[in-house]
Parts: C-alpha cells; sequence; structure tokens
C-alpha cells in the first residue's frame, strides 16, 4: 500500500510502510502509524502521536498534538452518506459535504471507536473502547457506550516530577 504525497515530520514512525495507505495528508514529528492504517488526502495529525492498527482517519478530520487513538477506530466525514444521487447517477466528490472532526490535545480514544461526522473531542478526554460518538465530547471529559455518555472527569495529572502514587506522596512528604 502507498505513502504518497504525504508531508512527514521529523521522526515519523511508520511500523510497516508495506501495510499502511496515508496519502494527501499531514503527519507531525515522532508520531506513530501503526499497520493496517488508512489516513487520506486533508487529514493532519499532530506531533508525538499514537495511531494504533487497524484505525480509518477520513479527510476532514484534524489530531491535535499527543494523542492515543486506539486500534480500529473509526472516524467518519458525511453525516448522510449515500452510493447515488436522487437520479441514481453515483456521486462525486461534489455531490456531498466533509464534516469536519477535531480531537483535541492529549485526548485519548479507545479501541474500536465510531466517531460520526462533525464530532469535536475536547482536550484531554478520555473515550472508552467500543464507543460510539454522536455528540461532542467536552474537555477532559470520560466517556463511553453506545451512544456514548459523560461517565467521569479525567483527573488531573501531576506536574512532571511530582509524584504520582500515593507512596511516592507519602515519601515526599506530600500524601494526606
Amino acid at each position: 500500500m502507498p505513502v504518497k504525497d504525504v508531508v512527514l515530520g521529523h521522526n515519523v514512525r511508520i511500523i510497516d510502510e508495506g501495510f499502511v495507505n496515508l496519502y494527501g495528508c499531514t503527519i507531525g514529528e515522532s508520531t506513530m502509524i501503526g499497520p493496517f492504517v488508512e489516513i487520506q488526502r486533508n487529514a493532519v495529525i499532530g506531533a508525538r502521536c499514537k495511531i494504533s492498527s487497524h484505525t480509518f482517519i477520513c479527510e476532514g478530520v484534524t489530531i491535535e498534538d499527543e494523542v492515543f487513538v486506539g486500534h480500529g477506530v473509526m472516524f467518519t466525514n458525511d453525516r448522510y452518506p449515500r452510493a447515488t444521487n436522487d437520479d441514481g447517477t453515483i456521486q462525486s466528490a461534489s455531490d456531498w459535504r466533509v464534516e469536519p472532526t477535531t480531537v483535541g490535545h492529549r485526548a485519548s480514544i479507545g479501541s474500536n471507536v465510531t466517531v460520526l461526522a462533525g464530532i469535536s473531542i475536547g482536550e484531554g478526554a478520555m473515550v472508552g473502547a467500543g464507543a460510539v460518538l454522536t455528540k461532542d465530547v467536552p474537555a477532559f471529559a470520560i466517556v463511553a457506550g453506545v451512544p456514548a455518555q459523560i461517565i467521569g472527569e479525567v483527573p488531573k495529572r501531576p506536574a512532571r516530577g511530582q509524584p504520582k502514587t500515593m507512596n511516592q506522596m507519602a515519601a515526599h512528604g506530600t500524601g494526606r
């Protein structure tokens, strides 16, 4: 499969170029692309992302920096897909409109998630495996289910160098 007309940032790692289909897209520095991934023209992947195997990222999708995309995630870009027009002719690119989708900085999307067209996933949000996103996900929300519903909030991450566990906090005198 091809890697054709792709803007690749520095240190992009494509696990197996023979088993990806990347064309007309932009991929930021130090991003990792797993096997059996398709990324279509005009899709943008940020820096330091991980795109796991068997994922489909279509035209109109923008993924910001440091996003995790699990295995088998499917993005869509058309709210009303049809094979033909009312007169029975096969639809062409001019017969439908791309609905843009955005995935915010440091968001995480679990395996086998389906993202319907026109959805925004907020910064730091987490989407549980198998979810179907039918509406926007707020920043730092945790969503799961079919259709996805908010089930929690992502806890604040400690600053670099700060203790991360209760044992580490106790050792640093920062426990409760």
